[in-house]
């Protein structure tokens, strides 16, 4: 008798149908959080190569300030008249829409 057969006549399933329920615990984990959170990033990533002078931004300090300039990975924030703040490019977490 084959080894398989033993192991099916002596009551043993196969291995692989407890680690079932893992797997569709980590795919459902994927879809739902790991795959949108992935998405932001890269939009996120798209925004600040994408930046220019006289965007309205806002930091992850809550820092609402217009871009008045940029080198390497700083940004110049205008924040008041005659008033410039240097940050670093990744601090940047949104351009400002019309109702901001």
């Amino acid at each position: 008798m084959s080894p398989v057969a033993l192991l099916a006549a002596n009551g043993q399933t196969n291995s692989f149908l407890p680690l079932l329920p893992l797997i569709a615990i980590f795919l459902i984990f994927w879809f739902i959080v790991l795959r949108p959170q992935r998405k932001r990033q890269q939009a996120l990533q798209e925004m600040l190569r994408n930046l220019k002078n006289g965007e309205k931004v806002i930091t992850s300090g809550g820092i609402f300030g217009i871009v008045a300039g940029m080198k390497d990975d700083r940004v110049h924030l205008r924040v008041a008249d005659q008033v410039k703040i240097e940050i670093s490019k990744n601090a940047i977490v949104a351009k400002q829409t019309e109702d901001q």
